[in-house]
């Protein structure tokens, strides 16, 4: 759908169907448990005399500049964790529909999603354990990050379709920098109240553990439904309507 065709309504739905990369992608990390190496500031750093940091940030830089050769972030919808030195993209330039209002689309808080994920998310859903498979634990990590990064970041698609439906409705907070009055108006509990129980039925669908005999999984899950409910409640959603915020905030610019 082109983007000057976009609705709350086909934002919304795509909201929803990435529901479905969050909770898979929760559930391949949950397959590993924590491997602290892989967030080591000195397990790399020893043995890579070219790079400081952790094995996750250093899978995710040279991840990205591998994507951003391929093109990936011309696409608005695209963040990267580490946009400073991104190589250019090396294929045909597509003309992607601009949508977002420009001098608010530049808006990423990735950083803050890369320090939530590290530091609060993962002992939420994650074993404790060392199995070696680092690697493969950063490469799970990337996949969250990156869904819950394209997710959080359409909180800017949801903002500019319902400005657009209602300017009058938030402008004088635009005008006035009124943060908690933007927040009011871009909350409705009964709909989060209702993602909170979508997102855990899929959790319960998707990661249920399957067996032949007649008590089915005896109540089994690859990740707890009740920790993916609170991940979107305590931090997707409100880490979303940060990202309104902001953009609204941008929007008369």
């Amino acid at each position: 759908m082109a983007r000057n065709c976009l609705t709350l309504e086909s934002v919304r739905h795509s909201l929803i169907r990435q529901e479905d990369s969050i909770i898979f992608g929760l559930i391949e990390r949950a397959h590993f448990p924590i491997n602290f190496p892989t967030y080591s500031q000195s397990y790399v750093s020893n043995s890579l005399h070219t790079f400081s940091g952790p094995l996750l940030r250093f899978v995710v830089k040279e991840t990205e500049a591998l994507l951003a050769k391929a093109g990936r972030y011309a696409n608005p919808e695209e963040h990267p964790f580490f946009p400073e030195d991104l190589p250019p993209s090396v294929v045909p330039p597509h003309n992607f529909e601009k949508f977002l209002h420009p001098p608010a689309a530049s808006i990423n808080i990735n950083k803050d999603i890369w320090d939530t994920y590290i530091n609060k998310l993962l002992q939420l859903f994650v074993t404790p354990g060392d199995d070696g498979n680092y690697a493969s634990t950063a490469a799970s990590d990337l996949l969250c990050l990156q869904a819950l990064s394209r997710r959080i970041h359409y909180g800017k698609l949801v903002a500019e379709v319902k400005f657009r439906e209602s300017p009058q409705e938030y402008e004088p907070a635009i005008r006035a920098k009124d943060r908690d009055t933007l927040m009011k108006l871009l909350t409705f509990e009964k709909v989060e109240e209702a993602v909170m129980k979508r997102v855990a039925k899929k959790a319960m669908m998707f990661g249920q553990e399957v067996t032949l005999n007649k008590d089915g999984n005896d109540g089994k899950y690859k990740v707890d439904p009740s920790v993916v409910s609170r991940l979107y409640g305590d931090w997707i959603m409100p880490l979303t309507k940060h990202v309104e915020v902001e953009y609204l905030l941008r929007r008369l610019d």
